[in-house]
């Protein structure tokens, strides 16, 4: 069994033809989930499935479990997955490449006849972008649990319309209670959405875990007042205060290498005019790290500089938590799998923790699980320009092969 390889050419022959349907001219996708372009490209996997003699389950929240049964199908699955929803300025691999690596592994399987223990699942899961529907990840947080189904179907586009009502309207709300659907392993393969990879120069990333992040909203508010005659130790400048916050958060996360993560992402300045001293400034802080005692020190830093800077400036400050989750480690044997799928195959390999979220994390409250990385171009991702090479992508989804044959345990070759 050693020998086995995937067919690279069919792959990536799969994802250009799952990458015209919502194309964009600067050779990006944009498929955001419920669309009329997902339900195309629902349809386009789920026929693929169907064709490679896969059985299909959709539950009700529109997660799609594509079946390959074993020799024994009171087992649970081997599964594999990821999402083909994107950014409004998505790009090709994003999502779609675990989906389809998936597809690749049963293929090939079929092509060489090979049977295994544990029926082979390959999922792909509602909204795992959160770009038309938040929250982020929702058809496999609504399956772990994480929030409830009436939380999703709840949750609004921008122009009103609900995931419950876009879900029946594109064909795909299913019956399946979620989470009603038990997991033996779960792997996903995705590009690495960073350079780390590429800088290495290695083919495979092992990913022993994900960060755990920390969003909060603050609100420094000072006083409007007239850019010229106002003496800058008489002014109460919210932007001026912010400033300092925002390079603390920076601070804090060197403060904490290799893996704290410390981001001013969103900055709204009132009133937003050029001769005028802002005096109300909103910004979101983002922290982040792999160690959960590492990131509540970080956020226990950054409350009590908060608490320092309002004492010490007079000046109104909020801080509002508004997401948590924690780092989530995989699972030793699923790790563990994906190094010996690598080692076997010869390819160069560095571990890669996961700074991005992926629904692997929801699957690994469920079920022991793991991811592997390939390289993209320069890091980019959310990008219409992210790109990835073939040879890479076959590189993983090889390993995926084998990891999952791991797990699954081929038992015989068909006649």
């Amino acid at each position: 069994m050693d020998d086995l390889r995937i067919n690279g050419e069919r792959l990536w022959a799969a994802l250009m033809e799952l990458a015209q349907i919502g194309a964009t001219v600067k050779g990006g996708v944009k498929r955001l989930a419920l669309t009329d372009l997902d339900k195309q490209g629902r349809d386009l996997v789920v026929r693929w499935g169907r064709e490679a003699g896969m059985s299909i389950t959709i539950d009700q929240i529109g997660n799609v479990f594509m079946r390959r049964d074993g020799t024994d199908n009171t087992l649970p699955p081997v599964m594999t997955g990821s999402h083909i929803d994107t950014q409004p300025t998505g790009g090709k691999f994003d999502g779609n490449y675990g989906v389809l690596a998936g597809l690749e592994v049963v293929r090939t399987l079929n092509d060489l006849n090979i049977k295994t223990r544990s029926p082979i699942e390959v999922a792909f899961w509602t909204n795992e972008e959160g770009s038309r529907f938040v929250p982020v990840m929702m058809g496999s947080g609504v399956f772990c649990g994480a929030f409830s189904l009436e939380t999703a179907y709840a949750a609004k586009d921008t122009e009103g319309k609900t995931v419950g009502e876009e879900l029946a309207r594109i064909g795909y709300r299913g019956d399946q209670v979620p989470g009603d659907h038990p997991i033996g392993a779960y792997f996903e393969t995705h590009i690495e959405q960073g350079p780390v990879l590429e800088d290495a120069d290695k083919v495979i990333g092992v990913v022993p875990a994900v960060m755990g992040l920390s969003w909060y909203d603050c609100v420094v508010t000072g006083m409007e007042a007239h850019a010229g005659p106002t003496p800058m130790g008489l002014r109460k400048d919210a932007l001026q205060v912010a400033t300092v916050i925002m390079q603390e958060v920076v601070a804090i996360a060197k403060r904490y290498p290799p893996y704290g993560r410390g981001t001013v992402g969103m900055v709204q300045v009132f009133p937003n005019s050029r001769n005028v001293i802002p005096g109300e400034v909103t910004f979101s802080i983002d922290l982040r790290n792999v160690n959960d005692e590492l990131l509540n020190t970080m956020h226990g830093e950054i409350t009590a500089f908060i608490d320092a800077t309002r004492e010490k400036t007079g000046l109104g400050i909020s801080l509002e938590r508004v997401s948590y989750y924690p780092p989530c480690p995989f699972h030793p044997d699923c790790v563990g799998a994906v190094r010996n799928a690598t080692a076997k195959l010869g390819y160069s390999v560095m571990d890669v923790v996961s700074g991005a979220g992926h629904d692997a994390i929801y699957a690994a409250r469920l079920a022991p699980a793991g991811m592997i990385f390939v390289p993209c171009k320069d890091g980019i991702s959310h990008n219409e320009i992210e790109d990835a090479k073939p040879e890479h992508l076959a590189a993983g989804c090889n390993v995926l092969l084998h990891a999952m044959l791991e797990r699954a345990v081929a038992v015989a070759t068909a006649v």
